[in-house]
């Protein structure tokens, strides 16, 4: 019975962060589109938008490196 229990948290949590994940990526890739629309609305870039661009992206990807791992 404690092993069923163990088992069905362990599960609980993989959901968890898996879900917490998939939450942050889209609100990465919303984030990036904002800035995006923002930054090419007046018709140029200048270099504050390049540098917002670029942060941005960067975090995303350092977001995808953080994907949980399966342990099935």
């Amino acid at each position: 019975m404690k092993d069923q229990q163990t088992s069905d948290s362990k599960e609980f949590v993989g959901y968890l962060k898996n879900g917490i994940w998939l939450f942050g990526l889209s609100s990465w890739v919303f984030g990036i589109t904002d800035r995006s629309i923002a930054s090419f609305a007046d018709g140029y870039l200048s270099a504050l938008d390049l540098t917002q661009l670029f942060t941005a992206a960067t975090f995303f990807v350092a977001w995808l490196f953080l994907k949980p791992t399966s342990r099935a």
